[in-house]
């Protein structure tokens, strides 16, 4: 099929990439000029684990074209609209100016039976008000809902290979051709078993928010349980263990630790909430503000345990802080919780040190004044307390990094490390929710 991808930024990208991969013709198109030419060459501009070698072949192919110019996109049949939604600034609604952008831009090329797909996190109602725009701009064109639910890091088998395939629809014919379109779009998907379910676009846009709004509970809920474990001595790791053994709760994302960030979590269920609020019922997602502050709580806590280590006084003290990223496999440090721990540290006068195995250059330009070091044993020289942040610094040998710091003092920031082990190797271990 000939597919269009409006907005090639990290949704975006990958779309169009994952779509050319499964044999689609498509034209990715995003008005940043510097983005395209970087996405021409087969380089993607943020880290993504196996993007590069996707978008080399599907490039290689022919199959893969970006472009500035939205009228390359006229040849298209479907469009897939993948801009992003940030929270608007000063309050907590999202800002629909580039999904708005993006649907006008692409009215003047529609043809009858074009099938516009919105994939980008909206609040519920904005897909009703923009399938107007398309039918008054081609009557015979429709617009349908199609959420992403894409983990960074696990991005492109999360496109290649999806764990459920939602459709919004209009009831009558039109939906009905969106929805055998959109089968032929995915059909790979479909053959290898990927639930497909089609509903009306109010839902369909509810599902993404709801999703997220679920995560971020359960994640907040862990970390509520980790304030509890920390007042009663109790140890937080044992009772995620000991709860998630019950099927109905499960033990995935009761990690406790510092918490949710990055550009999805923190901007959808505020951005939720202010929907609600729009729509009357603003008390039924209520509780959802307590899961926000429990969340932020988690970073200022981390800074107070860092004060409490050395000695009530974080000033001129050097502290290594092992990760920038929102999480593994990222170099995304949008509402970064260990870079705004790092941040906060900084501001209170700690001498502050931070490395990462991606997010360097991002890091540095959101907070110029924070030391960055481009790799651990530099960042950890004569350090007095680390704070670790990726999971992947589990492989690092306690003995070795000892010998490179001042103190042997580690506060976890995700309760990945064996304490045991940085215990017996002279490290005096905190973390959050434990003893």
């Amino acid at each position: 099929m000939k597919l269009s991808v409006i907005g090639c930024g990290y949704l975006g990208a990958v779309h169009a990439a994952c779509m050319a991969e499964l044999g689609h013709e498509v034209v990715g198109v995003d008005v940043v000029e510097a983005q395209v030419a970087s996405l021409r060459r087969g380089e993607a501009p943020f880290f993504e684990p196996g993007l590069p070698e996707i978008l080399t072949s599907a490039g290689e192919s022919g199959r893969l074209h970006f472009t500035t110019n939205v009228t390359e996109a006229a040849e298209a049949t479907v469009h897939f609209v993948c801009v992003g939604t940030p929270q608007r600034r000063g309050e907590m609604a999202a800002d629909l100016t580039y999904v708005d952008a993006a649907v006008e831009s692409l009215l003047p090329v529609l043809k009858p039976g074009d099938v516009v797909v919105g994939k980008s996190t909206v609040p519920v109602g904005t897909a009703e008000r923009l399938l107007t725009r398309v039918r008054e701009a081609q009557p015979e064109a429709t617009l349908v809902w199609n959420p992403e639910f894409l983990r960074e890091g696990k991005a492109v088998a999360d496109t290649l290979h999806p764990d459920r395939i939602v459709y919004g629809v209009t009831d009558g014919p039109a939906g009905e051709r969106a929805v055998e379109v959109l089968d032929e779009v995915y059909a790979a998907a479909i053959g290898e078993g990927s639930p497909r379910l089609v509903g009306d676009l109010a839902t369909a846009q509810l599902v993404k928010v709801a999703a997220n709004s679920f995560l971020a509970t359960k994640i907040s809920f862990i970390n509520a349980m980790a304030e509890l474990c920390e007042a009663a001595g109790g140890d937080v790791t044992f009772l995620a263990d000991a709860i998630g053994l019950d099927d109905r709760i499960g033990r995935h994302f009761l990690n406790a630790g510092l918490g949710f960030g990055g550009g999805c979590l923190p901007k959808d269920i505020r951005a939720f909430m202010a929907r609600a609020g729009e729509l009357g019922v603003d008390q039924t997602l209520s509780f959802l503000r307590e899961v926000d502050a429990i969340n932020m709580r988690r970073r200022v806590r981390m800074v107070d345990l860092a004060r409490e280590e050395l000695g009530g006084s974080i000033q001129g003290r050097r502290i290594a802080v092992l990760g920038a990223a929102f999480k593994p496999d990222s170099d995304d440090v949008r509402d970064s919780p260990a870079l705004n721990v790092a941040a906060q540290l900084g501001l209170q006068g700690a001498d502050v040190v931070v490395t990462d195995p991606q997010a360097v250059a991002n890091a540095q330009r959101k907070w110029p004044d924070l030391s960055f070091a481009d790799d651990v044993e530099a960042a950890l020289r004569d350090a007095e307390l680390v704070l670790t942040e990726w999971p992947q610094y589990v492989a690092l040998d306690p003995e070795h990094v000892g010998s490179l710091v001042s103190q042997r003092r580690v506060l976890d920031g995700r309760n990945c490390l064996d304490a045991e082990r940085w215990r017996a190797a002279g490290w005096t271990y905190r973390a959050l929710g434990r003893r």
